[in-house]
Formats: structure tokens, C-alpha cells, sequence
């Protein structure tokens, strides 16, 4: 593979696929069941065949097919166990690989951004890449200096994929949600295309990363890699020495470093915005890495990724953000009901039960009214599925609710990372850490 399956006919028919194949897994497991097979085997067997199907199509095409299906990954604990089992495996792959292109590709590349001389800069790249991505992949190398670095090119076409993907996605919303029961589709598609044109601009990520870097130097629980190069489809940073991603410890890892880098992730989701003014918005587990100390000290976290980074109205999270869950957490109904209905959760003239409110917003406050909490599939899975059944009184409520544009990708990342603690079922002081970095929490 030179370079991203570009044609839109290709590509789309791919895409539209998935759900014509599920249906028809569906169909011969139906005539399976009719010659005898038992219902739970068959199941089984095409719900793995759907997991297969669904994430090696998504992982090949990368692009905004690649990128769909890791924000998939990130809901993954919220599924039924029965459904989630077969997927797990291949979500675990698409976080943390995809298909390489070749280096002949990767060279023209650098001599196109870096120039001719490029060489004198970076006087050693190897063969192959050390990870791939929706619309890059890294290589590592050497600067002139002596610095180990990671260099990361953009896939040839990769505007054009990303772009037609999240369209036919959205088109295709509906059946394509057939494939993974209970995630609302269209949405999610949606959010993905507003971010999809700062995810191409590379100087634009490279201004967030060099941020971030100079924000967490010296931090004794995260690291960033600062920035050395950057032009239109290359970004050159630091090499960030990693063990692997969270991917590998949600898959395998011990309760020890469960807990820990599950503390290291919401320390970081909070502690970014008061530091920077922005939100790493993109908390799949691929971007997260696990950082030993060779000395045998206390591991950090390394966290990669910058392009889907929201620049914050309030150069930080906003300030009625931890006023409203620490009334939630206190029980005040009327001062909850009051402070949602002025930051615009609440139209004018729209009736709450406060207590359905208090109801509905209990994955944001349940880990904040202890002093350390368990966060677990099973947790998840329960607050999905309550806010989900058409039958219970919150899924009417949640239709009252309205969203404010400048709280919706605060609401995404927040959901994404209670998603990513509850794969890992980590134990952080979460209350301890909004305490600390939340402004308006602690009163």
C-alpha cells in the first residue's frame, strides 16, 4: 500500500458493506439455528465474525473510517459483556496499530517538507514505522544533534479520505449503529467532522504539543514530548522512550498499574485545561504511554497526539463546570436545577424533577462522593444502559437537556475518559484530583 485507499467508490463501498454483512451473518445464523446449531453459539460466532469484519475494514481504510472506530474503542465498557467480549481483541488492535505505508512514500514526504537537504537534519530514520494512526504514521530517527526523535508523516490523500469517510458515515449512521447496538451514531460522526480539519493541519498540532511540553516539564506524573520540526504533513518531536499504551494494560496489566495510570490519566485530563487553556480531546488509549523509570521509581504517563486539541473559551474548564457537580454531589437539587437552567443546560420554560436530574448525572458525581473510586465495566454498563432504556425516567429527562456548543466536546472528552477508567476498572482519589484541578469544585 503506496498511500490511503483514496477513491470515494472504493472506499464507500466498503464502508456501506458493514452493515450489508451483518445482516447477512444475521440471515445464516438464523438458517443455523433452524438445522439445530444452539442460539448462544451462533450468536458468538457472528458477533466475532461482525468485531472481525468491522475493525480490520475501519483499521485499513484509516482515515475517518480508522478514526470512527477509535472513538468506538473508548465506549467499548458500556456495551453488554456478551457483545463487548468478541470486540474487545480487535478494539485493542485498532488502538494501537494499523497497516504501514512504505518508506520510499515516507521519504518523499520529508525531502517535500523538511527540503532537499533533510538528510543533514535527520541523519538517521529507519526502515519501518514504530506505529500508525488514522491519517499518519511514526517512524523513529535521529536529529543532528543527537536527539532521538519521532517523526510522524501523513498518509498521501489522507484530507481527502478522512473527509469522504465521515460523510458516508454519517449518511450511513443508522445502519452502520446496527453493528454496535446502544452508541448513538450520528452524533459522534458529527463531532468527529467539526475536529477533522484541525487533525490535518500538523502546525497547528505542533503549536498544541509545545505547549502542553512546556507545561508539564519536570511533571512527575506526565510526559510530553517537545517539538523539534513541523511542516505540512511532517511533524518531528521528541522520542518519548514508552513499555506500550494503556491499550496493552487494559488488555493484560496488573491492579498496580491499573490504579495507577488510571490516577495518571484523570490527573491529566483534568490538570491539562488549568495549565494550558486547552483540552486534549482525543483520550482513545493509544495516545497514552507507559513510562518506566529506570531507576525503579514510580512510572508516568506519556501522552501523544495533539490534533484534536479544543482551545477553550474559558482558558480552562469552565468555573459553573465544578459548581454544578459539587452541588450534585451535595444533593442541592434547587441550587443544581438553577445553575443548569443559567449556563443553558435548561431552555426557558423546560420542567425537571431535580431529583431525575441528580439521577442522571451519576456518572460524573458517584466517583466524586468517596475518597477514592472503583471505576468498572459493570459500572458503566449499568449507567449506559439506565440513560439509555427508553423505559426509565432519566431517558425522558435526557431529552429536556440541552448541551451548550461550548461544553460539547468537554462532555465527549469526559464521557471517553470515564470509558477509558472503567476498561482499565482503575481506583483514583477522583475526588481529590477535581479538588485540585477543577476550578469551582472545592467551593
Amino acid at each position: 500500500m503506496t498511500e490511503l485507499p483514496r477513491k470515494a467508490v472504493a472506499r464507500t463501498a466498503r464502508l456501506a458493506a458493514l452493515p450489508l454483512g451483518f445482516a447477512g451473518r444475521n440471515a445464516l445464523g438464523l438458517g443455523k439455528r433452524l438445522g439445530g446449531r444452539p442460539a448462544e453459539t451462533v450468536m458468538t460466532e457472528i458477533q466475532q465474525r461482525t468485531a472481525e469484519q468491522l475493525f480490520r475494514t475501519l483499521g485499513e481504510l484509516k482515515g475517518g473510517a480508522m478514526k470512527f472506530g477509535q472513538a468506538l474503542s473508548v465506549l467499548e465498557a458500556a456495551l453488554p459483556d456478551e457483545l463487548a467480549g468478541p470486540y474487545r481483541e480487535q478494539l485493542t488492535l485498532l488502538q494501537d496499530s494499523a497497516p504501514p505505508m512504505p518508506t520510499s512514500t515516507v521519504r518523499e514526504a520529508l525531502a517535500r517538507d523538511l527540503g532537499p537537504g533533510w538528510r543533514e537534519q535527520l541523519v538517521w530514520l529507519d526502515g519501518g514505522p514504530t506505529a500508525a494512526a488514522s491519517i499518519g504514521q511514526v517512524h523513529r530517527g535521529r536529529w543532528h544533534d543527537g536527539r532521538e526523535v519521532a517523526v510522524k508523516v501523513q498518509y498521501p490523500g489522507a484530507g481527502d479520505a478522512l473527509r469522504s469517510d465521515l460523510r458516508q458515515l454519517a449518511r450511513l449512521a443508522r445502519t452502520v449503529g446496527s453493528v454496535v447496538p446502544g452508541v448513538d451514531i450520528k452524533p459522534l460522526v458529527a463531532e468527529l467532522q467539526a475536529r477533522a480539519v484541525d487533525e490535518l493541519d500538523y502546525r497547528l498540532e505542533a503549536e498544541a504539543q509545545q505547549v502542553y511540553a512546556d507545561a508539564f516539564a519536570g511533571d512527575p506524573y506526565i510526559a510530553v514530548p517537545g517539538v523539534v520540526a513541523v511542516g505540512e504533513t511532517v511533524l518531528v518531536t521528541e522520542w518519548l522512550e514508552s513499555e506500550s499504551s494503556l491499550a496493552a494494560v487494559i488488555a493484560g496489566g496488573t491492579r498496580e498499574d491499573r490504579d495507577r495510570f488510571g490516577e495518571l490519566f484523570a490527573r491529566f485530563l483534568f490538570a491539562g485545561p488549568e495549565r494550558t487553556g486547552m483540552l486534549h480531546a482525543d483520550p482513545h488509549p493509544g495516545n497514552f504511554r507507559v513510562v518506566r523509570d529506570p531507576d525503579g521509581g514510580p512510572a508516568r504517563m506519556g501522552v501523544l497526539d495533539y490534533g484534536a486539541v479544543a482551545r477553550l473559551e474559558t482558558q480552562g474548564l469552565p468555573e459553573a463546570m465544578g459548581t454544578l457537580i459539587r452541588l450534585a454531589a451535595a444533593g442541592d437539587t434547587q441550587g443544581l436545577v438553577e445553575g443548569l437552567r443559567a449556563e443553558g443546560f435548561l431552555r426557558p420554560g423546560i420542567q425537571v424533577d431535580p431529583e431525575l436530574v441528580l439521577e442522571y448525572l451519576a456518572p460524573f458525581v458517584e466517583p466524586t462522593q468517596v475518597e477514592r473510586f472503583r471505576f468498572s465495566r459493570e459500572w458503566m454498563r449499568e449507567q449506559f444502559q439506565r440513560i439509555n432504556d427508553p423505559r426509565s425516567p432519566t431517558y425522558t429527562l435526557a431529552m429536556k437537556l440541552n448541551l451548550p456548543p461550548s461544553y460539547l466536546l468537554i462532555h465527549r472528552t469526559w464521557l471517553g475518559g470515564i470509558g477509558v477508567l472503567s476498561q482499565l476498572e482503575a481506583e483514583a482519589p477522583f475526588r481529590a484530583i477535581l479538588e485540585e484541578h477543577l476550578p469551582g469544585f472545592a467551593g
